[in-house]
């Protein structure tokens, strides 16, 4: 790669802009019509909204680490930036694409990078109907929810409900329940990634539930269809010496 001309973004932390600003003074402030790459500076959150606000541009994103667990991020240090942006290697993900029907039948859009989950608004259980492909695979589900997530999310929110490791290029999605109650032995599925799935929700006045594509939330949703966003590929850089692939070999191995 020959990337040279690096767009800065931070996260409102103190820490993060303030980097951001140093490293701006070192490398130039390219704006996003001027660009080769992205350099965000936060945590994962602010990575999963960096590549969503920018996902149009269609340029690889490179993420420095001012947050918590950092899993997407890379670490922070005194290298040359640039020699390590361009020696780093590179994971092509493709995000999901939910539209969510709610009660009044307003018809909502999300792009999630890591997973779309469905979740119980109250303290009912949630029911929910399950159809893969235009076939019905579980007539009724109770839970408190239940996730589908890319090989990228696998090790967030998947992973805390329980759901499998996914290795990154795997063509395949996890279908994760969350506290299922009915069937109580479902622990969920793994399907090919090319998948229409949707979930009907089933008493929906009474057992409210809402939709989330990462950060984003629909709530009161009678129906809701995820399928592999075709529109749009996602290049994420990581350092050569901690690659993506070892960081998932490695939450497998953590105990």
């Amino acid at each position: 790669m020959n990337l040279q001309k690096p767009y800065f973004v931070s996260s409102a932390s103190k820490e993060a802009m303030q980097y951001k600003t140093e490293l701006e003074k070192q490398y130039g402030s390219f704006t996003a019509d001027e660009c080769d790459v992205i350099i965000a500076l936060g945590g994962d959150g602010f990575m999963l909204e960096a590549i969503k606000d920018d996902l149009n541009l269609n340029l690889p994103i490179f993420g420095l680490n001012f947050g918590s667990v950092g899993f997407l991020m890379n670490t922070v240090n005194d290298e040359h930036l640039l020699e390590r942006v361009n020696a780093s290697q590179s994971i092509d993900i493709a995000p999901l694409k939910m539209t969510a029907t709610t009660s009044d039948n307003k018809v909502h859009t999300g792009i999630a990078i890591n997973e779309v989950s469905l979740l119980r608004e109250t303290r009912q259980a949630a029911k929910l109907k399950i159809t893969i492909d235009n076939n019905s695979r579980l007539e009724e589900l109770i839970c408190d929810g239940i996730l589908l997530s890319t090989p990228s999310g696998s090790t967030a929110y998947n992973l805390s409900a329980h759901g499998p490791i996914l290795p990154i290029n795997a063509d395949v999605l996890a279908l994760t329940p969350i506290s299922a109650f009915r069937p109580r032995r479902w622990r969920g599925a793994i399907i090919e990634s090319s998948s229409q799935v949707e979930f009907e929700i089933l008493e929906a006045e009474k057992r409210p539930v809402s939709a989330v594509a990462d950060n984003v939330e629909v709530r009161n949703v009678i129906k809701v269809a995820v399928a592999q966003d075709q529109e749009h590929k996602i290049k994420i850089l990581f350092d050569a010496k901690h690659s993506f692939e070892e960081r998932i070999l490695n939450e497998q191995f953590k105990f």
